[in-house]
């Protein structure tokens, strides 16, 4: 019998792992259009195998560089940005800025990272950036947060003007993310750094471990790896940041970062608060279930067999709510994740954690969120409505992303652009600052 799709909008795992190193492909990626921009075709050619120089050759390379440069002008900027496996081979997205237009290429590798193609992918709907973004009153550093065998790129992003101002470390939600917590043409970590930047307040942005090093998530592991040792570093980055005040320094958790980060701040007792934007109260579990169950009431399939499948899938989700691990193996795969995963969440109790807290806490939602829905909100303002440490705020009209809508949508939604708020950067800032 065929499945029910899950949906698994909450932990979607796409891990595929490279047993190439993906910083090599990215470093001969960014190397194969250094020779080109030098116009040095021939060595350029050289980073195709043998099969490959068959097909095209050093002229070839140079007279489609040549017409590439006459139509979108000289070349500004150009770096690998993204990563995944086809089969035997990877697949290299190279992101070019020109003097007149932007362009994506994407370089195809074999095993022995030898270049087998390369392919224009027609442009996407492509990111625009918010009317809050003035560039002119904040500057961004780019650097590095680090584990044991673990560097991750991070952006550090500071008003121009003033000091000890704010710091707040951008926690992603569930999955592989960059440090922009990129989906489709949306980036809101981009969006809430620059907005938080200009109204005078720091941030910290990082590309989460499981994009760059999905080969360790195809075993055991738990939120741990997975958000925690991450998020710790990234807040002893914050405090590094000249101008900051070190008594300010927030998390901003979204999503699955939201659920942890009253965790986050038991590990670390010196930050003045934390900030659950979309944060689930419940268990991941329920979660799956209600998405589910929501996207079945959309798709106006009221057959019995679209019913079964439903019922189906849950009975498959319900076997995830294991507390111990018993004979079973730490690996052992639940819905694409290791039971040791579901142990470890299925033993915390955000809601619990968050009453012991004496950080400030301010839990936002948006009412149209189909991912994390207006249930949580309501949860966490049961449970800690009468606490003095903790505000809350619902925006009725905004989607898991805190961007404006007219609907409650689905997934689809998330392919047409639109910035965070700046209502929810404005309220923010506004809860920042406040005494």
């Amino acid at each position: 019998m065929k499945k029910f799709f899950l949906l698994l909008v909450l932990v979607i795992f796409t891990l595929n792992a490279f047993s190439q190193n993906v910083f090599s492909l990215f470093g001969k990626a960014n190397s194969f259009f250094d020779l080109f921009a030098a116009g040095k075709f021939e060595e350029a050619h050289n980073y195709f195998s043998e099969e490959g120089k068959t097909k095209v050759t050093a002229e070839n390379l140079k007279q489609f560089w040549t017409a590439l440069e006459n139509r979108l002008g000289k070349v500004k900027a150009i770096d690998a940005t993204g990563s995944k496996t086809q089969g035997d081979f990877y697949a290299i997205t190279v992101s070019g800025e020109f003097a007149n237009d932007t362009q994506d290429f994407v370089l195809v590798f074999d095993k022995s990272e030898k270049l087998v193609g390369m392919h224009l992918p027609p442009k996407a709907i492509t990111y625009r950036s918010p009317g809050y973004a003035d560039s002119t009153l904040y500057k961004e550093k780019s650097t590095y947060i680090q584990t044991p065998g673990h560097q991750l790129a991070a952006i550090i992003t500071v008003p121009k003007d003033g000091n000890s101002f704010p710091v707040v470390v951008l926690v992603h939600g569930s999955g592989p993310n960059d440090m922009d917590e990129t989906i489709g043409p949306n980036k809101p970590f981009k969006d809430i750094a620059a907005g938080l930047a200009a109204n005078g307040i720091a941030s910290v942005r990082y590309v989460k471990r499981t994009l760059l090093y999905p080969g360790e998530f195809s075993k055991a592991f738990t939120v741990k790896e997975e958000v925690l040792d991450d998020a710790l570093q990234a807040i002893a980055l914050a405090k590094t940041i000249e101008g900051a005040d070190l008594k300010n320094i927030y998390v901003l958790g979204h999503s699955l970062g939201g659920m942890l980060a009253p965790r986050i701040a038991t590990l670390a007792p010196d930050i003045r608060g934390i900030i659950l934007a979309a944060a689930p109260a419940r268990k991941l579990t329920d979660l799956i279930i209600e998405q589910n169950k929501y996207l079945v009431s959309q798709s106006k399939d009221t057959s019995a067999v679209l019913q079964k499948s439903l019922a189906d899938a849950i009975t498959e989700i319900e076997k995830t709510r294991f507390m111990k691990l018993g004979k079973m193996k730490p690996d052992s795969l639940f819905l694409g994740l290791p039971a040791s995963y579901w142990v470890d969440l299925n033993n915390y109790n955000q809601v619990e954690v968050a009453k012991t807290l004496k950080q400030r806490i301010y839990i936002v939602q948006g009412g149209y969120d189909f991912q994390v829905s207006e249930a949580d909100y309501l949860l966490w303002k049961d449970a800690l409505a009468g606490y003095r440490n903790v505000d809350f705020k619902l925006y009725p009209d905004f989607n898991h992303l805190f961007s404006q809508q007219q609907e409650k949508g689905n997934a689809l939604q998330y392919q047409q652009p639109a910035n965070v708020e700046q209502r929810f950067i404005e309220d923010l800032s506004t809860w920042l600052k406040a005494l």
